[in-house]
């Protein structure tokens, strides 16, 4: 069971009408019930992906495009949706507490005390969730998946929406959508793996621990793309031996665009992992619609 399907008690039940991946390229949606991806591509310039300033640069185009896929809300009462947004428009973290409160109000109190100094945001000016996944080693300790993205970057992709007569009661990142996703090879019961999603210029890896995530990272990567992803998994790898005390032991993933073929060759032989694709029964994964299938699977299992 996925990280993401652990956190089903965040979906109300029964699951939203409709779920929407906004990415620069387009807007990937589907019904959840007898779903079937669609596609409505934007033009370039419509949006560029940012954590620090509104990412859509064509409101006009945006809201239109929008339209285009939900309808105009008129005629009809607020219908329920979930909306994914781009890997790079937000901040996502582990921390570690040694206890972490029930209450609702203390835990948002502590996350916000901790990440204010590492977002390159006002963290007045944000909206925080975070989700705690107790150890497994007998300890204490939990590990807190927070999600942090600008308030103003927030509401503005959300605001099509709501015109559109949407409520967006569920709102992720591709990324942590797409490791519902399984992997196209059978990977021998992996444990510990790294989900790697490349989508425009932004590098997305998560190490996942059985079903929790203990690492995640987000950078923009240049022209220099395969080196700078090498360098990045390097580290990630190294973070797992020293802090985990084990080795990664499989990596999956997504969006390479391509040259991926190459990469996975490049990276079976520097680190000596199996390294896979993913597959969706709904179509295949790539980086403007892997968390929409990624959330269309989460569904199906939960």
């Amino acid at each position: 069971m996925s990280w993401l399907h652990r956190l089903k008690s965040l979906v109300v039940d029964p699951p939203p009408e409709l779920v929407f991946e906004v990415s620069p390229q387009g807007i990937a949606w589907s019904r959840t019930r007898e779903p079937r991806a669609e596609w409505a591509p934007l033009e370039p310039g419509v949006i560029d992906v940012s954590p620090l300033e509104d990412n859509i640069r064509r409101p006009e185009a945006f809201a239109a495009a929008v339209r285009a896929v939900a309808g105009n809300g008129e005629g009809r009462g607020r219908r329920r949706a979930a909306l994914v947004l781009p890997d790079y428009c937000a901040r996502v973290t582990v921390l570690d507490f040694d206890s972490f409160p029930a209450a609702a109000e203390e835990q948002q109190q502590l996350v916000r005390f901790r990440v204010k100094r590492v977002v390159p945001f006002d963290i007045d000016n944000a909206v925080v969730a975070c989700w705690p996944q107790p150890r497994t080693d007998g300890t204490k300790r939990v590990d807190v998946v927070t999600a942090v993205v600008n308030m103003d970057v927030a509401a503005h992709y959300e605001a099509p929406f709501r015109a559109a007569g949407l409520h967006c009661g569920f709102v992720t990142l591709s990324a942590l959508a797409a490791l519902a996703l399984a992997p196209e090879e059978d990977l021998g019961g992996a444990n510990l793996r790294v989900f790697v999603k490349l989508s425009g210029g932004a590098l997305a890896v998560s190490l996942i621990d059985g079903s929790s995530l203990r690492l995640y990272r987000c950078v923009q990567v240049g022209e220099h793309a395969l080196e700078e992803a090498t360098s990045v998994l390097a580290t990630t790898l190294a973070y797992a031996e020293d802090e985990l005390a084990a080795r990664v032991q499989a990596m999956e993933v997504c969006g390479l665009g391509p040259g991926e073929r190459g990469w996975m060759e490049r990276w079976r032989g520097e680190f000596g992992l199996p390294v896979c694709g993913v597959r969706s029964r709904f179509g295949a994964p790539g980086p403007a619609n892997a968390g929409l299938y990624g959330y269309l699977e989460s569904l199906e299992v939960s």
